[in-house]
């Protein structure tokens, strides 16, 4: 497995990580220990060394996971998690804190939850309008004093915010979606992180598993699965964008690799500080995107998959209403 740096300053991670939420939450039935166990061991053995988890996966029980799978295998890990998000008390809808109190109390929990003394990557999972992010920071910042995290990150921040953030504690990493159907960043966040020297975290970089090509039907997710809430999964959305994902799968089949890996290895050749993080509960697919770090794409290949998916070409938005009206904060 190839590396890279968080920013060209930060910290040296695999070049293709692990996004954990799915063991826990939100595409279906949970995996059992042994599942989660086998996958982030497998990990391991390949190379990968970033693990993405967040307080709210579960709740919280990702979190465990993470921490019973790394017992005894803490120091080949760097693991990120996330606060500052949740659901209120009757899970109809999301709360966000970035209060300075809630960002003293979150870590707590999950330092007793991964069994750790310390995360590597702390992340504000969505940004608080009613708080500063300076207040915020401020706090993550003392974190960093007491030794109980090495390094600071944030989720989905609007430019302005990662600038005024950035001016108060070194932010290390940025973590938002980012595909080939989710192309925002382009639009003003990569600058400002190259500019402030901050590594990018892409995540759903596979769109969810969308562009993988493995969902045919929207009847393939589980009933509780959350993408059949999501507007690209959704009535006329889905086939416009089968039909683009049917276009990147026989770009793949000329290179010989699965479209899973043609889109990883788009993502990687947006820059050398970009680590996305798929993510997966089973070893055979973590074994085909683990293997996306070893794909170099020529400009031909480049020319071709934006001719057939160009930007904007994604039919419908990334989230539900209630959630996008959460980012870009």
């Amino acid at each position: 497995m190839q590396t890279r740096t968080l920013g060209p300053r930060g910290p040296e991670v695999s070049a293709v990580g692990l996004g954990c939420m799915g063991m826990a939450a939100f595409y279906g039935q949970a995996s059992d220990e042994a599942q989660a166990t086998a996958v982030i061991h497998r990990a391991l053995e390949l190379g990968v060394t970033f693990f993405d988890t967040a307080e709210m996966y579960g709740p919280h029980t990702n979190e465990i996971q993470i921490g019973r799978a790394l017992s005894d295998r803490r120091e080949r890990a760097f693991v990120a998690t996330k606060f500052g998000i949740g659901w209120n008390a009757d899970r109809t809808g999301l709360v966000i804190d970035g209060s300075p109190a809630n960002v003293r109390r979150a870590i707590d929990g999950s330092l007793t939850r991964l069994g750790m003394d310390h995360v590597d990557l702390y992340y504000l999972h969505r940004v608080d309008p009613n708080v500063p992010i300076e207040e915020t920071v401020g706090a993550m910042a003392e974190l960093v004093t007491a030794g109980k995290v090495r390094f600071l990150g944030l989720s989905e921040a609007a430019p302005e915010t990662l600038r005024r953030a950035h001016a108060v504690h070194p932010i290390t990493a940025l973590q938002t979606e980012y595909s080939l159907w989710s192309r925002d960043p382009e639009d003003e966040l990569f600058g400002v992180c190259d500019e402030l020297g901050i590594g990018f975290v892409p995540y759903s970089p596979l769109g969810r598993g969308f562009l993988s090509g493995d969902i045919r039907s929207i009847d393939d997710l589980a009933p509780d699965d959350f993408r059949r809430s999501n507007p690209r999964f959704l009535g006329e959305n889905f086939q416009k964008n089968m039909d683009l994902v049917e276009a990147v799968k026989a770009i793949a089949a000329d290179r010989g690799v699965t479209a899973a890996q043609l889109a990883l290895a788009w993502v990687l050749a947006q820059g050398p500080h970009l680590v996305p993080i798929p993510g997966t509960r089973r070893v055979a697919t973590l074994e085909d995107n683990a293997a996306a770090a070893d794909l170099a794409l020529t400009a031909e290949d480049l020319a071709r998959i934006e001719a057939v998916f160009p930007r904007g070409a994604a039919a419908g938005h990334r989230y539900a209403p209630a959630g996008m009206a959460a980012l870009n904060r």
